[in-house]
Parts: structure tokens; C-alpha cells; sequence
């Protein structure tokens, strides 16, 4: 009897693993980030737990670099992985869009979004984490908001923003419809219904980090006189004036 080959199920498991730690970081990621909406002082004290002073003592933002580089080889690991599903040359591509113009099949387009959303964040992805890995002490409320604003990075970050979102909730989707224990008797139904919570998933995200990014522009853009200056926070300001 000859052995199964089992090699693409595995490589197919570790890319759902891994897309789907990256998903969770890009969620509980934005969460963080939107903390900027609750007050410049929030904002800071985010970024000094992750600079991990509230558990040291001081700020190390090598801890920061150490995770942008983590994440990274994340990026790369999934983008490698999921590359050998991508049309491989111009006649594929022709093919497949042939193909998914015949079917008219939601899924297929959507797969086809991922596709193109995927090879964006690569790039889109690697300029954030390069700034984020090179200049982990460039980061806090003014910070921060200095190169949203007066450096132009919300362009960058306004392209992210949508991409990200888009491939993080249509890989979520198409997790459950792959590896989910969805029931036969109505999949059709509960299909249509993981749909809903998909673009509600992507509205939700995509509305939160719109908000706190017009937030970062708003500070930076009141603050361009004087960027490059960092933000005090207002117990140490206080603590300052005894």
C-alpha cells in the first residue's frame, strides 16, 4: 500500500495556525493602539507596559524590537506558506479569473481579495515594522503622532489599515468554513451567517482604527510646532511642579 503523504495537510495546518496568531495580534494590537482615544495619558501608559516599566522599573523598548521582529518572521512564514496557493504566472491568472467569472461564487472572490490584500501587507506591514523594530523609542503620544502627522506615515498606515483589516476578517471566515465543525443539515445558513459577523468583524476594526489614526493626525497636527518634543504624562508633570 503507498503511504499517504501528509506533507500539504501539515503545511496547510501550520499556515491557518499561523495566519490565525497574526490575526489575534492585529486585533488585540489594535485595541492598544485605539488607547489613544481614551487620552494621551492611556496612550502612555500602553506604550510603557510594552517598554515593560511597570514590571522592571524603567523602560526597555528592546522589548518593542523584540516583538516586531517576532511578528515578522511571522509575516514572512505565512507569506511563504500561502504563496504556493497564488497563480504562479500570467496564463493562471487568466485562467482563474475566467474561472471565477463563470462560478460568480462569493467565497471564490473573497479568496481572491485575500490574494491581493496579502501581497499588499507584505510590503505595507514590513515599512511599519521596520520603523517599529529601528525606532522602538518613537513611540507614545506625541511620538507617535509626529510621524503620523508631520513625517506623513498616515498615508502608510491609512493603506494598512484597510488591508489589514479586509485579510484578517475574511481569513477568520475562512478559518471557521475550513476547520470549524459546521452542521450539514444547514450549512448553507450558518455560512451565510459567519458572512454577517465577517463584514461586521471588518466594519467594527476598521471603524475603531480609523478613529484613533484621525486622533493621531489630530495631535500631530497641533503639535507640528513642536515635534519631536515627547509627551509627560500628567502625574510626573504634577510631580514636577512640587
Amino acid at each position: 500500500m503507498k503511504k499517504r503523504n501528509v506533507s500539504p495537510a501539515r503545511i496547510d495546518l501550520l499556515q491557518s495556525l499561523t495566519g490565525l496568531i497574526l490575526v489575534i495580534f492585529v486585533w488585540s494590537h489594535m485595541f492598544f493602539e485605539s488607547s489613544i482615544l481614551l487620552g494621551k495619558d492611556a496612550m502612555y501608559w500602553v506604550t510603557k507596559m510594552f517598554e515593560g516599566e511597570h514590571l522592571f522599573g524603567k523602560p526597555y523598548p528592546i522589548l518593542v524590537s523584540i516583538v516586531a521582529a517576532i511578528v515578522f518572521l511571522l509575516v514572512a512564514l505565512h507569506a511563504i506558506l500561502a504563496m504556493r496557493k497564488f497563480p504562479g504566472n500570467s496564463r493562471q491568472y487568466a485562467a482563474f479569473h475566467r474561472h471565477m467569472g463563470a462560478l460568480q461564487h462569493s467565497d471564490t472572490t473573497l479568496w481572491y481579495v485575500q490574494v491581493i490584500t496579502g501581497f499588499s501587507l507584505f510590503f505595507l506591514v514590513s515599512a511599519h515594522l521596520y520603523t517599529v523594530f529601528s525606532q522602538p523609542e518613537n513611540i507614545g503620544p506625541y511620538a507617535s503622532s509626529d510621524r503620523v502627522w508631520t513625517q506623513r506615515f498616515w498615508i502608510l498606515y491609512a493603506m494598512l489599515l484597510v488591508a489589514v483589516h479586509v485579510h484578517a476578517g475574511i481569513g477568520i471566515y475562512r478559518l471557521a468554513i475550513k476547520w470549524g465543525a459546521l452542521p450539514s443539515a444547514n450549512f448553507q445558513a450558518v455560512r451565510a451567517r459567519l458572512k454577517v459577523a465577517m463584514w461586521g468583524i471588518i466594519f467594527f476594526f476598521t471603524a475603531l482604527g480609523t478613529a484613533s489614526l484621525v486622533t493621531y493626525m489630530k495631535i500631530g497636527f497641533d503639535h507640528a510646532d513642536r515635534a519631536g518634543e515627547r509627551y509627560v504624562p500628567a502625574t510626573e508633570r504634577q510631580q514636577g511642579g512640587r
